[in-house]
């Protein structure tokens, strides 16, 4: 797997990783969203620099110009519900993308820290001859977006794959590179050194499907 740690180059991206993570400022919802979408943004503008291109010529007005625009179609993938806003910033850059959903949540049987993950739901257009970016914010053990994987697999042929997250665990890092095929890019914001014994991030920002949409039961 080949990853792109953004964070480790200084931008503007920092300021909104800091207001994620910052727990006054997660006390505001639009605010939280706003900004895991304006990285969604920067990340796409990112990985939009390792896509294929080919020569297009424009007419304008006045005549013409050649230009190189990305030549395959993209499909988005979200793993809901926390991966919404970031969809959004995705969409925001490949406005002309197919969208797909899948649902991959932590199911807790004997009301315990022990979890596994269960897929219910997944809607998707055709893959064929087009380009995957699977977004999921919070890549913490790693196991959603792996078992997503694995449901998209079981019924598309996919020949090129990104993974889009915000903040990544070593772990969980380490889980996804070993059990997605060789040539996946991963995009990712942050990365911090651990997870809890509840398989969340540290220092991480909490469960961000609840900082966006409010609690659950």
């Amino acid at each position: 797997m080949i990853i792109h740690h953004l964070e480790k180059n200084n931008s503007i991206l920092n300021k909104f990783i800091s207001e994620i993570r910052d727990k006054n400022i997660q006390k505001d919802p639009l605010r939280f969203r706003r900004n895991i979408e304006r990285i969604g943004e920067v990340l796409s503008y990112e990985l939009s620099k390792n896509l294929n291109y080919s020569e297009t010529k424009i007419t304008t007005p006045l005549g013409s110009k050649s230009i190189n625009l990305h030549n395959k179609k993209i499909v988005i993938c979200s793993i809901l519900r926390a991966g919404l806003p970031l969809h959004q910033g995705l969409l925001n850059y490949f406005d002309d993308a197919d969208n797909a959903f899948i649902s991959a949540y932590r199911h807790h049987p004997n009301n315990d820290a022990e979890f596994e993950i269960v897929v219910e739901y997944f809607a998707a257009p055709s893959f064929d001859d087009k380009i995957l970016i699977l977004a999921d914010p919070m890549l913490a053990t790693g196991q959603s977006l792996v078992e997503g994987y694995e449901a998209i697999k079981k019924q598309l042929n996919i020949e090129e794959i990104h993974i889009v997250s915000v903040i990544g665990a070593r772990e969980g890092i380490e889980y996804v590179k070993n059990n997605f095929p060789e040539n996946t890019h991963l995009w990712i914001a942050a990365i911090d050194e651990e997870l809890n014994e509840k398989g969340y991030i540290i220092p991480g920002l909490g469960d961000a499907g609840d900082l966006a949409f409010g609690g659950k039961l």
